[in-house]
């Protein structure tokens, strides 16, 4: 999906979300036992798409949680 939407003409965001935070949400990476990223950040990486890191990235990820 992210290669159809950069593939475009003009200006494309494509932004891949690095679920990072196990504690407000699922975490997973490249060693993941349920879902694994790996491909997707090597592939982010080589393209120079946006990875945003929900632990570094947000403050709030569900609208009911309090600003830490």
């Amino acid at each position: 999906m992210l290669q159809w939407t950069a593939g475009g003409k003009g200006k494309r965001l494509a932004a891949l979300v690095h679920h990072t935070d196990a504690e407000r949400e699922y975490a997973y990476d490249r060693d993941s036992k349920v879902g694994r990223l790996d491909k997707a950040l090597d592939i982010a990486n080589e393209k120079g798409w946006q990875v945003i890191d929900m632990k570094n990235d947000w403050k709030k990820i569900f609208p009911f949680e309090s600003n830490k």
